[in-house]
């Protein structure tokens, strides 16, 4: 029997809490650190990692809390790619998108994303802008959209099968959302995000890193 590939997971640190951090770190592959919901002090909490991770700063109009300026917003992940940060996530709709990314590649590889926080655009319009993410020089491109009926996690993840040669997470917000992103990484997603632990959720209907692994270890027993 061929054992399943160890999927991976992200999971996403929304606050400086070391203690719940250290409980699930063997469960992890890479951590999100959000910059716009940690706040003052992540560049101390990064120091203290020992997985990979994705600096994101994220701002309001794509689900974040970020309320300075955009200048403000760039300058704190570039600060990331200096202290060592694996990847950048960066929004496609970023207003100097084509001057931001040749200052982050140099030090850190660009996860360039896209979020419908109201639904789920069609699968043509999906893909135009999974090759829009890939013209701006991702190395990594992220989808997200919302769902609104169970159908909506088949089209996100017929997204991935799209694109055989790309890095992509593909799946979809909300409790209808789930199972997509449970399978992202068992479909050929590159990863799936989780949270810490229950209440401390980045995006509706994100699983906890515990719940996750322990169904991904169901599966691969089957």
């Amino acid at each position: 029997m061929v054992r399943m590939k160890r999927p991976r997971i992200c999971t996403v640190i929304v606050n400086k809490d070391l203690e719940a951090i250290r409980r699930i770190e063997s469960l992890v592959d890479l951590f999100e650190v959000r910059i716009d919901l940690i706040g003052d002090g992540w560049q101390e909490l990064i120091k203290q990692l020992n997985q990979p991770w994705i600096a994101c700063n994220r701002r309001a109009d794509e689900g974040g809390r970020w309320e300075k300026g955009e200048a403000e917003r760039i300058d704190e992940l570039l600060k990331a790619t200096e202290l060592g940060a694996d990847m950048i996530d960066i929004e496609l709709r970023t207003i100097k998108l084509a001057e931001t990314i040749p200052l982050i590649k140099p030090r850190a590889k660009c996860l360039v994303s896209f979020h419908d926080l109201k639904g789920t655009p069609p699968f043509n319009e999906m893909r135009e802008i999974v090759q829009r993410q890939l013209e701006a020089g991702a190395d990594v491109c992220k989808l997200v959209t919302t769902a609104r009926s169970f159908d909506d996690n088949v089209t996100v993840l017929q997204l991935i099968s799209s694109f055989p040669n790309t890095k992509i997470v593909s799946l979809a917000m909300g409790h209808l959302g789930l199972a997509s992103r449970i399978l992202c990484p068992l479909v050929g997603g590159d990863f799936t995000y989780a949270s810490a632990e229950k209440g401390k959720e980045s995006a509706a209907g994100q699983i906890t890193v515990t719940d996750l692994r322990k169904i991904y270890e169901m599966v691969a027993r089957c």
